[in-house]
């Protein structure tokens, strides 16, 4: 309150302003309900200077999250200070606006990431307790978009509890999820897919496979969104098994490269990224087109999904084909490569899977098979055909924390020469 009377763009941004002010009021009985007089005045005093502000600031030019922490900060200075009510329903119309334009239909924020799903669900949730703790009704559309927020961030969770590391998630604190689902108080059964947010999920016997299907969010949304269209993640139980590498919570320089294709298990072209993430952290050239279809039966899942990243370079679209069949026990992919502008030159492929640090890995059959051995002792083969080699290679995990985990990648490199190239893989339980 000292050091900062006077405006200036740090201190007094929306979204750090609204935090401050929450958690200032949330907290008040523990820190200031007994202090001095004095204490009190000030508090009092830089808390209403800092609610008028938010008023004036906002819709402003605060974007994402940022925006919805101004809200909140806004929503509960208007609940806490009589004669404020003007400040509340200026805060509920613009997170009516807001969640128009950053909640798809699905439940998922539009930054697609599960992470920033979380961190959207807890400020609609602290909206809501702040509003019946005063004693007011809680807006029905406020309700009805945590169920739908809620739904969708139990969509990421693996049997481990945590999330699905994509664009810029970690696993993520369990207890603190389980904190905001249980007070979001959402029941029903996990969805099989988010269509709007782009993401499917096949689930059979124990096992669980998670595919990104879905194009960069729109500017400015798209700053921490990953260049990693088709990547997928495979689970067994509560065993991580194909993982993406992660995120860095701290540093940019690891943030940035984390957030490419080859830190993914999907197909990377020419070493180029299937979509351009420029030096101010938001995409250039990007997938336009991103398509799914899936069938579903009680023996098999079938997901075919497709994007065009790569076409302003090459003219070429990838497309894959996950069958997850056998109990779990039988995960296959089809990559096909098309060009239908004619291919200029040869192009390079590599085809990526990551291994979570706790799978040992081995190459058998001199070098064209790999053996997977998971901590709880299941077996599993990987194996591929239609050309190309495999290798493995040393590889990062950053699914919690900030000290990368060394970890291993089984790689397919092979080569482009027509029009039309295909790869097939396969995972295989062994001994069952």
């Amino acid at each position: 309150i000292g050091r900062n009377r006077n405006w200036s763009g740090f201190a007094w941004a929306p979204g750090l302003t609204g935090r401050r002010v929450a958690n200032w009021i949330a907290l008040y009985d523990f820190y200031g309900a007994s202090a001095a007089p004095d204490f009190q005045h000030d508090l009092f005093s830089a808390l209403v200077r800092q609610g008028r502000h938010l008023s004036r600031a906002l819709p402003g030019s605060a974007e994402g999250l940022e925006k919805l922490y101004g809200i909140r900060g806004l929503a509960f200075a208007g609940l806490a200070f009589s004669g404020r009510r003007n400040w509340l329903a200026q805060a509920l119309d613009l997170l009516q606006q807001e969640t128009k334009k950053q909640i798809h239909p699905d439940g998922g924020h539009i930054s697609r990431s599960p992470q920033q799903l979380l961190e959207a669900l807890k400020i609609f949730v602290d909206i809501r307790a702040a509003i019946l703790a005063a004693g007011y009704p809680a807006p029905e559309q406020i309700t009805h978009t945590i169920d739908r927020m809620a739904q969708a961030l139990r969509f990421f969770r693996y049997a481990d509890k945590g999330f699905a590391v994509f664009n810029g998630a970690q696993e993520g604190d369990v207890a603190l999820i389980e904190a905001a689902l249980t007070r979001a108080n959402t029941r029903g059964k996990i969805l099989s897919e988010l269509p709007h947010s782009g993401y499917q999920r096949a689930t059979l016997g124990r096992s669980v496979l998670m595919v990104d299907t879905g194009a960069p969010p729109a500017w400015p949304h798209d700053a921490s969104a990953h260049a990693a269209p088709l990547a997928f993640e495979f689970c067994y139980g509560k065993e991580r098994m194909f993982v993406s590498c992660g995120t860095h919570l701290l540093d940019d320089a690891w943030r940035d490269s984390l957030r490419a294709t080859a830190a993914h298990n999907s197909l990377c072209i020419d070493h180029r990224n299937a979509g351009e993430i420029r030096d101010t952290g938001h995409f250039g050239r990007r997938p336009r087109t991103v398509s799914v279809e899936r069938q579903d039966s009680r023996e098999a899942i079938l997901i075919e999904a497709s994007h065009d990243g790569y076409v302003p370079l090459n003219g070429i679209t990838h497309r894959r084909r996950f069958y997850l069949g056998d109990h779990g026990h039988d995960l296959r992919g089809e990559e096909s490569l098309t060009c239908t502008t004619g291919l200029g030159k040869p192009a390079e492929v590599a085809l990526r899977f990551h291994l979570h640090p706790r799978v040992l890995v081995s190459l058998i059959q001199d070098g064209t098979e790999a053996l997977l051995r998971l901590s709880g002792g299941a077996g599993w083969r990987f194996f591929h055909t239609g050309g190309g080699h495999l290798a493995l290679e040393d590889s990062v995990y950053l699914g919690h924390g900030t000290r990368p985990g060394k970890t291993k990648q089984l790689v397919i490199y092979g080569r482009m020469d027509a029009d039309i190239a295909q790869i097939k893989w396969a995972l295989q339980r062994e001994g069952v």
